[in-house]
């Protein structure tokens, strides 16, 4: 296990929500990716940090993100009441590009029609953290994907 999945598992093990600058901390430790590493079908999780967007991503019953290729990503994939994973549209299409973020260029999601810019950072290669970068919050929200 290295250090970063040590960290990150302790993160998640915790009795107590991590504060900000815990995951601020966390994120700045990992290696950044690739647009292509993203690429395929992911489980998300969140930190339980209390972000106004973890409640908005339990209410629809998000199950995570879908990277098709760079051009087209179904940033919001959630379960129907059967289980099954469906894109679902509430904030439309996304795509891949590399942008700079917290001192390194990494993959990052661009939704179409929003200003809401989700980084990612490698745990291992089948877990990442995301940054979710909205214009108007002052808070950054962070999220985890493990690859299917």
């Amino acid at each position: 296990m290295t250090n970063a999945t040590a960290l990150f598992e302790a993160i998640l093990a915790s009795d107590q929500p991590p504060d900000a600058q815990a995951l601020d901390a966390l994120f700045d430790r990992l290696e950044p990716v690739e647009a292509a590493f993203m690429l395929g079908d992911w489980e998300g999780g969140t930190f339980n940090t209390g972000h106004e967007a973890e409640a908005q991503l339990l209410a629809i019953n998000w199950a995570g993100k879908a990277f098709h290729d760079a051009e087209h990503v179904d940033p919001i994939v959630c379960r129907d009441p059967d289980g099954k994973r469906f894109a679902n549209k509430i904030l439309g299409s996304a795509r891949l590009r590399a942008m700079h973020y917290r001192g390194s260029v990494t993959a990052t999601m661009i939704y179409d029609d929003h200003p809401i810019f989700d980084h990612f950072r490698k745990v291992s290669d089948k877990l990442v953290v995301g940054a979710m970068d909205r214009k108007g919050e002052n808070r950054t929200g962070y999220f985890f994907l493990r690859r299917l």
